[in-house]
């Protein structure tokens, strides 16, 4: 059998956490923390945003070539 590496994303135990949280308490001091937190929270936020908004681009442009083609379609069938 295989062993796992420990930080690969998505495969992190609860010991990993605990040795990650206390690093960082450690590096950055507990004033700093919730900076942080907040920092990172609008970061995700922020990247689920442009992650959405550019979805519902593509999408848009998807519908957009499918009504392009029916429509072309429809006029080739005139055509004939």
């Amino acid at each position: 059998m295989i062993p796992i590496p420990a930080f690969i994303p998505g495969v992190t135990g609860g010991w990993e956490l605990l040795l990650i949280l206390a690093l960082v308490l450690i590096l950055f001091g507990p004033k700093r923390l919730p900076e942080i937190a907040e920092a990172m929270g609008k970061s995700i936020r922020k990247f689920k945003s442009a992650t959405s908004s550019a979805t519902e681009e593509v999408k848009r442009e998807i519908e957009d070539a499918g009504k392009e083609l029916k429509s072309e379609d429809k006029q080739e069938t005139k055509d004939d």
